[in-house]
């Protein structure tokens, strides 16, 4: 087959014939098409067309008449490969989320509020009657000294004393879980 791009073409777009440039894009694009395509390049059309702003901007300086100019417009093509490859090493390209590979998960503010109230509950398991209805009216109920002792049927440092041993109790089961929760740490290494 004859190469569709000739002498006269390429001498007539040389002198921005539009007719003649038109030949040689319709002549050479589709083979840079290709090009990028084998190459791997995430754009071929766009940068075909890249290319060819490149070679028609410079069309009047490229010497060696037709294989000449299939030369520089694969060499622009070229650059434009090595330019597109850069760019991706630079920037990796994201991937794709899949939902049924994701194992990540997280409590429900209603799981969350479920569980610490539990632990609450067992917390205040551990204390003794008097100390639990303290702090329950205290700090649930949000009563003053005052109004817990008249509840209560105790004096103000009745309350007071309750509210302290129990602070101090829930305190000493904190430190005591933490100290559990350490110990368990330092030993899951070994």
């Amino acid at each position: 087959m004859a190469d569709p791009l000739t002498e006269p073409m390429v001498s007539a777009a040389r002198k921005n014939d539009p007719a003649a440039l038109r030949a040689v894009y319709e002549s050479l694009a589709p083979a840079v098409v290709g090009y990028f395509r084998s190459k791997g390049c995430e754009d071929p059309e766009a940068l075909t067309q890249d290319v060819f702003l490149t070679v028609f901007s410079r069309i009047s300086t490229v010497r060696g008449g037709a294989a000449g100019l299939r030369t520089f417009a694969f060499s622009v093509a070229h650059a434009r490969v090595v330019d597109d490859h850069r760019r991706r090493e630079r920037q990796p390209s994201p991937a794709p989320y899949d939902p049924q590979l994701d194992t990540r998960s997280s409590d429900s503010a209603e799981d969350t509020v479920l569980h610490s109230g539990l632990v609450a509950a067992q917390m205040l398991d551990g204390l003794t009657p008097g100390q639990r209805e303290v702090l329950l009216l205290r700090i649930v109920a949000d009563l003053s000294l005052e109004e817990s002792a008249e509840i209560m049927g105790k004096t103000v440092n009745t309350v007071k004393q309750l509210q302290r041993r129990a602070l101090l109790a829930l305190r000493e089961q904190i430190a005591g879980k933490e100290a559990t929760e350490d110990g368990q740490h330092v030993q899951q290494p070994q």
